[in-house]
């Protein structure tokens, strides 16, 4: 059985591999959040095909990674990801306001996450903070505390990933309960990218990384 070593490429972040693609079988795999921190796993594509992966320790998967090409036989293997939205508060409205204000706003906004003991990164003038309930009650948490100044809205995990540091990916995405791997649904076809666009489920992934490193980051990270 072939194992998979090395991203090759990323068909969303490089308009030559996106076309080399174009008209290939591509075999989708899907990746939930918690096994999508690991550098070894066996996963199943949606063609019913599994593929053992073990790159290079601390590599960070991004959505779209190609881990397969094989342009004679018109196949081609990606990693798609499937990860939690995350709450984006923007605190640059207050950037250039009085210091007193802005430490009393900072300090309102660490009162309202810190008191729901949910984790935060902060980079820069943003504070990340990972959907850990329902997104209808943090949304309901950031309204009854009304901050004045503040911003905030929810992204999706794969467009924040760019943007992080492995340790602080994990803060925000390592902590997705092992359930995730539970649901177990089928895909009975390879997609084509030119072709297709359909809402896609994971299958099931088995962990076999033992690499069971700790994070020991402080509460907030600086760019």
């Amino acid at each position: 059985m072939n194992i998979y070593t090395e991203i090759i490429g990323n068909i969303n972040l490089s308009p030559e591999w996106k076309q080399k693609l174009e008209n290939l079988e591509v075999d989708e795999i899907f990746l939930d959040q918690w096994t999508a921190q690991k550098s070894r796993f066996l996963a199943t594509g949606v063609s019913g095909t599994e593929y053992p992966v073990a790159l290079a320790r601390h590599t960070q998967i991004v959505d779209g990674d190609i881990i397969s090409y094989i342009p004679e036989e018109g196949k081609a293997v990606v990693l798609r990801l499937e990860l939690n939205p995350v709450l984006v508060v923007d605190l640059s409205g207050i950037s250039d306001l009085d210091t007193d204000t802005i430490i009393r706003t900072s300090l309102e906004l660490g009162h309202a996450i810190g008191n729901q003991h949910w984790p935060a990164v902060v980079k820069g003038t943003k504070v990340y903070v990972p959907l850990t309930v329902d997104r209808k009650v943090m949304l309901s948490v950031m309204e009854t505390h009304n901050i004045p100044g503040i911003a905030y809205e929810f992204q999706k995990g794969q467009d924040v990933i760019p943007y992080m540091a492995p340790h602080e990916i994990r803060r925000l995405f390592g902590g997705a309960s092992h359930e995730s791997h539970a649901h177990t649904h089928e895909h009975g076809h390879i997609v084509h990218y030119h072709e297709h666009e359909h809402e896609h489920n994971h299958d099931h992934h088995h962990d076999h990384d033992n690499d069971h490193r700790h994070s020991h980051e402080p509460g907030h990270t600086h760019p």
